[in-house]
């Protein structure tokens, strides 16, 4: 039988347990991305230095960081590109695949830059070597197949307005 948990209202008990089960517990990697238009309903999409093929902008968390800030950080520093996210598209569970863990993989709805914003993105580090806004087809063609289940699944939780959650890029419900 598993002891059973202290007493919240004792103090330093509550947070020994609760320090005992973060340090048992397994932690998840947490990938955002944003799916972000131009005026013609073309999909940005960046070409990363250190990995193959093309991606949506995103990236990692960092440690105890919330995931839309996370995209947003992504895209500052990538980018250049400050704006606010319009709401949450997919959710992800991604299975343990190659040397890594599972993880947990959001898209986000970035909205429609204006002509004049989308004509000046470019890639402003060394993790990029190329953006550029393509037809959502394009975008499939370009993708990684687990990535490419996932922006599809992003469009149709756009077209619905209303999130999706897969299970390595496959909707449970």
């Amino acid at each position: 039988m598993k002891p059973t948990a202290p007493d919240p209202a004792d103090t330093d008990a509550w947070n020994a347990y609760l320090a005992e089960g973060n340090a048992k517990q397994a932690r998840k990697r947490v990938a955002a991305d944003v799916l972000l238009r131009d005026p013609y309903g073309r999909v940005l999409l960046v070409n990363p230095t250190y990995k193959p093929g093309w991606d949506l902008p995103g990236g990692m968390a960092e440690a105890n960081e919330p995931p839309e800030d996370t995209a947003r950080r992504e895209l500052m520093e990538e980018l250049g590109v400050r704006l606010t996210l319009l709401g949450l598209l997919v959710v992800d569970w991604v299975a343990p695949h190659g040397p890594w863990d599972d993880q947990l993989a959001f898209i986000f709805d970035g909205g429609t830059l204006d002509q004049d914003q989308a004509d000046r993105l470019r890639p402003r580090d060394d993790e990029l070597s190329e953006a550029a806004f393509v037809t959502a087809a394009e975008a499939a063609g370009r993708l990684r197949d687990r990535t490419r289940r996932r922006f599809e699944h992003a469009l149709k939780a756009l077209d619905a307005k209303h999130p999706l959650y897969l299970r390595d890029g496959a909707p449970l419900m």
